[in-house]
């Protein structure tokens, strides 16, 4: 098992990896975040933000009757980043997402999305 803070470093080795965090979608909180020497968003905006695009998107799936559990990720595309955010599935019930922003010119999208998933395996909190 990996630690948040072993976990946000291994997705921070993704090419083009500007920033990271975990967030707990319930509170709002910040559990841990991770940036590159470029500067990026500000992570503590970014969870009080995301957290409404995230339950947005788990109250239309279940307006469609969807099992939130098949939300992977939701990807957002700015003109030069990337911004990802991955609930943790098998802490669906827990409220935690992880979020990635990444340079858009520099990242492979999909490398980028499977290491997301690979750490989420790993994390334990």
């Amino acid at each position: 098992m990996t630690d948040i803070d072993d976990a946000l470093r291994d997705v921070m080795r993704v090419d083009g990896a500007l920033a990271a965090s975990l967030v707990d979608y319930l509170s709002r909180i910040t559990l841990g975040a991770v940036r590159s020497s470029v500067q990026g968003p500000d992570l503590e905006k970014v969870a009080y933000g995301d957290t409404d695009v995230l339950r947005a998107k788990l109250s239309t799936l279940e307006l469609f009757g969807y099992s939130p559990d098949r939300l992977e990720d939701i990807v957002v595309t700015l003109d030069s980043e990337y911004h990802v955010i991955r609930p943790l599935s098998r802490r669906a019930r827990q409220g935690v997402f992880m979020y990635l922003v990444a340079d858009r010119g520099r990242v492979d999208l999909a490398a980028a999305r499977a290491t997301m998933s690979e750490v989420a395996l790993r994390l334990d909190i």
